[in-house]
């Protein structure tokens, strides 16, 4: 061997060889549901459910790290909403249909309910003052948590109607809040309060929306997704992207990720696919599931958390800044949301049914949380 080829490069080297794209298709159902998640039989490295399926996912996946549950409980239902706190040094999540946010401690693992009630909540982040954002489904409004422990209500209503049920949050450095509301809170009492019992759109057409940072003023952006879920900026703010999960309601509604220009910091223009959500050669054919919660990383490549679909789609999919899928982390849960946190904003956390996962990488978050 080379002297000149590190250990780095040794380990990328050894990732790439063993999830190769076509050993990656053949046994990419086998090991997420059947490995030991409880740590007592380690996985061995590489680990064989992180999945490069282009070359250029390779830089980004660490040889010598594993996929980890950090979280699970018998009494956890469904997992949404992850942020991380860099000052606090920990991982907030939503457990929404038992009203709850709980807690990570990264210094010791230690997982503790954060806030009960708390409005159902599902989507939550962090703005640049560190304050937390919080959707709820109950109320159906955007919050934000004082430093003084206090609540500020943001946005409880649009054009004199009550929101369906944000769902998910960004900020802006300018200080302005976008968020979705697509609804699921008020069609499910699980989740919420069901209001217009039969139809698919609660109170009003789902839409995203702008919160101006500045004058507190509410701004419809735009209504041209089905149902708008997970949102994300591109690492320089010109790009919004924003995963679409109409197909649960509406049958023409695309699997997909759209693609908004920003411009002017305040609008959305050239709405266009970025991702499709089908996967082409699983052994139960070509199959696309939906995403739902998506982040960013500093080079642009968009982690879209996947699901209802089954094992071998099941977990998160990278998608490159040209929309290409190329990589894949397998889950043994369908994947709700994910956020990239840690000391060095270089771990990616996933919220997944009853639990959540946590793995290492060779990028970092491209924003706060």
């Amino acid at each position: 061997m080379s002297t000149s080829l590190n250990r780095r490069s040794f380990l990328a080297t050894a990732a790439g060889v063993a999830t190769a794209a076509a050993a990656a298709f053949t046994n990419r159902s086998a090991s997420a549901a059947e490995r030991d998640w409880s740590g007592k039989n380690p996985t061995r490295y590489p680990d064989p459910d992180i999945l490069a399926l282009d070359k250029r996912f390779n830089k980004y996946k660490l040889g010598n790290t594993p996929l980890q549950r950090i979280h699970h409980s018998d009494r956890t239902l469904w997992t949404e909403g992850p942020a991380w706190n860099g000052v606090g040094r920990y991982l907030l999540w939503s457990d929404i249909p038992n009203n709850i946010q709980q807690r990570w401690l990264e210094e010791d693992g230690h997982v503790s309910t954060f806030r009960n009630p708390a409005g159902n909540s599902n989507g939550n982040t962090f703005d640049f003052e560190g304050r937390q954002i919080s959707c709820e489904h109950g109320p159906r409004r955007v919050v934000r948590y004082e430093h003084n422990g206090t609540m500020t209500v943001l946005a409880d209503k649009f054009g004199g109607k009550e929101f369906n049920a944000p769902n998910d949050a960004v900020v802006h450095p300018n200080g302005d809040i976008w968020f979705t509301d697509p609804g699921y809170g008020g069609l499910m009492i699980y989740e919420g309060n069901r209001v217009n019992s039969g139809s698919v759109q609660p109170n009003q057409k789902e839409a995203v929306y702008r919160i101006d940072g500045k004058t507190g003023k509410l701004e419809k952006v735009t209504d041209e997704v089905f149902k708008p879920n997970g949102l994300c900026f591109s690492p320089d703010y010109k790009k919004l992207y924003v995963a679409d999960t109409g197909a649960s309601h509406y049958d023409n509604a695309p699997k997909c990720i759209w693609g908004f220009d920003v411009t002017d910091e305040k609008k959305l223009k050239g709405r266009r696919e970025f991702a499709s959500m089908l996967l082409k050669g699983l052994p139960q054919g070509d199959v696309a599931g939906m995403a739902d919660g998506i982040r960013c990383d500093v080079d642009g490549n968009v982690w879209s958390s996947a699901g209802w679909v089954g094992a071998g789609y099941d977990g998160v999919h990278i998608f490159a800044p040209d929309g290409q899928r190329i990589g894949q982390i397998l889950l043994p849960e369908i994947c709700s949301n994910v956020c990239f946190g840690g000391t060095r904003r270089n771990r990616l956390f996933m919220t997944a049914s009853t639990s959540v996962y946590a793995m290492y990488v060779e990028t970092q978050g491209a924003h706060i949380t």
